[in-house]
């Protein structure tokens, strides 16, 4: 009894550490992210590459207003996984440190030094009493001094650069297809098809409007990429659910015909037997 009302203590507090070193808070907002639908960050040659699952819950809801992916500045952006609400808050504060950076030093804020800040941020609470850790994990991309650069934040406040990697639920088998497929020369349209086949790797019942993508180039800062390109993307990755669903209705429509033709076949046949009776 006295064991399970210690755990209990230590399945509480977000300031102190379990005989094992855990803090449990942190693992359970990491829980929190994984039941998240999933986003994943490809860096290329050219750019930084977002793509995330952004499919309405309901028929009735406005996939518009379904928001995965933001614009920091114009030269960096970021990609969300977990609890909106929490995501926002963080989301705010990079805005306001990349505007302030801009104000104080005439100058746009690093990709690196953004990270660092909101990170710092996620990491007290962890070890203040009276909050919780966020219950979200960032992607942060963008282009240092004409370099793209990709960043993700956990919800221990952990800071790690990656070459492509995911947020969110599904991380297994999506992170495995990154691993296996991820190239040094990748442009920036090889990218988009790779985070999407990543994601199909997980879950392939899904059609271009689900998705939500982005690009952050030197060129054009941070993009918005419309329907079109993705599904053209989703098609040059093999995941044509047009071409799927014409193969199916040419089978039912073979399969139509030759039951009309054994329905024919069976009409002769009858034919038959009346006469010979």
């Amino acid at each position: 009894m006295m064991g399970n009302n210690d755990q209990q203590a230590y399945d509480r507090g977000t300031s102190l550490f379990s005989p094992d070193g855990r803090i449990y808070q942190v693992e359970y907002a990491r829980e929190a992210v994984s039941r998240g639908a999933p986003s994943v960050g490809v860096r290329t040659t050219d750019g930084v590459v977002f793509v995330a699952m952004s499919r309405p819950s309901s028929s009735l809801m406005e996939a518009e207003s379904i928001e995965k992916l933001h614009k920091l500045d114009d030269h960096v952006g970021t990609a969300s996984a977990g609890h909106v609400a929490d995501a926002r808050q963080l989301i705010d504060l990079a805005r306001r440190q990349s505007q302030g950076n801009r104000l104080r030093y005439g100058e746009p804020v690093g990709v690196e030094t953004l990270t660092k800040f909101i990170t710092d941020h996620i990491q007290e609470n962890t070890q203040r009493g009276g909050t919780r850790p966020y219950g979200a994990a960032l992607l942060i991309g963008g282009i240092d001094d004409g370099e793209p650069r990709l960043f993700a934040a956990d919800p221990s406040g952990t800071p790690n650069e990656w070459k492509a990697t995911v947020i969110g639920g599904g991380r297994q088998d999506i992170q495995g297809h990154l691993e296996e497929e991820w190239r040094d020369d990748l442009s920036l349209s090889d990218g988009i098809e790779l985070a999407v086949a990543a994601l199909a790797a997980h879950d392939d019942e899904f059609e271009p409007s689900d998705l939500a993508v982005a690009t952050v180039t030197e060129a054009d800062g941070f993009r918005t990429v419309p329907v079109e390109e993705v599904a053209a993307a989703f098609e040059a990755a093999g995941l044509d659910a047009d071409d799927e669903e014409d193969a199916n209705d040419g089978e039912s429509e073979a399969d139509d015909a030759d039951g009309d033709e054994s329905d024919a076949d069976g009409d002769e046949s009858d034919a038959d037997g009346d006469e010979s009776e």
